[in-house]
């Protein structure tokens, strides 16, 4: 989503983006990326598959392209545009974007294998952007090139997420809720390292608590048809307070209308969306204390320890008890960090500002 936020953003004027995908496209994105004007072209690898022809297609089609820049989105993308750059004629700069934080002993065995392998190919590249600050050291420190280093974090649309006073009397609406509920909402696909088990351990701790607690859940696979999920929520006895609603498209409202945003991922987490969206719709958020996700916050929210359910329920805890109006006033400077630090536009400028750059120095 990100890479989709930079090509919606970057100046058409002075950049021309081609995007190259190793798989087959992916319809949930790269059709919107087309939508922009954007060329997308699909190389047709099966995952985990590694092909001698896809290979010949992707520099065959870089050759065409002539690019100024080749830019690697992720580990196997980063390694795919050193191979471009190996395989070119006139060696145009590659830069790479890790976003994520370490987390070996949670990758498949082939993709931890890729991560150490890339170190030795990190000493060609131009720059590494990493989006999150821990990212850069774990990744320094397993011998990628420090000085080759820059953080460029996400960014997001301060006028697509906002406060909206409109969209929290609207979701409490079509819950069947009052205005003396909290809502405490979660985002994010159903995944081990999302860790709905702590999340929903929390939830039973905090609703045996609150009368007027529910739980709003939001994402691919967070639905009724997840048995795994339902029975997390029968086991923590909160099928009355937990609503499951799936992979939405209105996330903006849904989003401004909550009282409280929870992030409780366990590992793999780097620079968190769903933190910065909420952040930017006014809503305080409980996260736990994996990569950026602290800093994000700052002192706008409150940070738990990862894989501890007391934690974060304490956190939550703490949100709920300050009352409505000390939330807002939360939420209000949680919205002006992101103003302050990660607007779309901030965002893209740096990165527009790094390619420029990197053009220049390699034309001299």
């Amino acid at each position: 989503m990100m890479l989709y936020k930079l090509l919606s953003g970057i100046d058409r004027s002075r950049f021309k983006p081609i995007v190259i995908s190793l798989m087959d496209k992916d319809t949930r994105i790269s059709h919107r990326i087309e939508e922009l004007g954007v060329p997308v072209h699909s190389l047709g690898l099966a995952q985990g598959k590694v092909s001698f022809l896809a290979l010949l297609r992707l520099i065959r089609t870089v050759r065409r392209c002539q690019p100024d820049i080749i830019q690697g989105w992720m580990y196997h993308g980063n390694i795919a545009a050193s191979m471009c750059r190996l395989f070119s004629f006139y060696k145009p700069p590659v830069i790479w974007n890790i976003r994520q934080v370490l987390g070996l002993e949670f990758e498949k065995r082939s993709t931890a294998a890729l991560i150490r392998a890339a170190v030795f190919f990190s000493r060609s590249v131009a720059k590494i952007i990493y989006n999150t600050k821990l990212g850069a050291q774990q990744h320094e420190r397993l011998g990628y090139v420090a000085h080759r280093t820059i953080v460029i974090p996400n960014g997001f649309d301060c006028e697509y997420f906002k406060p909206s006073a409109l969209a929290k009397k609207a979701l409490r609406k079509s819950l069947n809720l009052t205005d003396k509920h909290i809502l405490i909402g979660s985002i994010g696909r159903y995944a081990q390292q999302k860790d709905y088990k702590n999340l929903l351990s929390a939830a039973r701790i905090l609703t045996d608590e609150y009368e007027y607690v529910n739980f709003v859940l939001i994402g691919r696979e967070i639905e009724d048809s997840n048995l795994d999920i339902v029975e997390l929520i029968k086991q923590n006895k909160l099928d009355s307070r937990v609503h499951l609603l799936g992979e939405r498209k209105d996330v903006s409202s849904l989003m401004a209308g909550m009282d409280i945003v929870v992030s409780a991922s366990s590992y793999g987490e780097g620079f968190p969306n769903v933190i910065g969206e909420a952040m930017a719709s006014g809503v305080p958020c409980a996260v736990t204390d994996v990569g950026d996700s602290a800093w994000i916050v700052g002192d706008t929210g409150k940070v738990a320890a990862a894989r501890d359910a007391p934690s974060l329920a304490k956190c939550c805890k703490q949100l709920i008890d300050i009352g409505e109006d000390e939330r807002a006033h939360l939420g209000s400077l949680a919205r002006q960090r992101v103003l302050d630090n990660f607007t779309l536009d901030i965002i893209i400028n740096q990165y527009e500002e790094l390619y420029e750059r990197v053009v220049s120095d390699n034309a001299r």
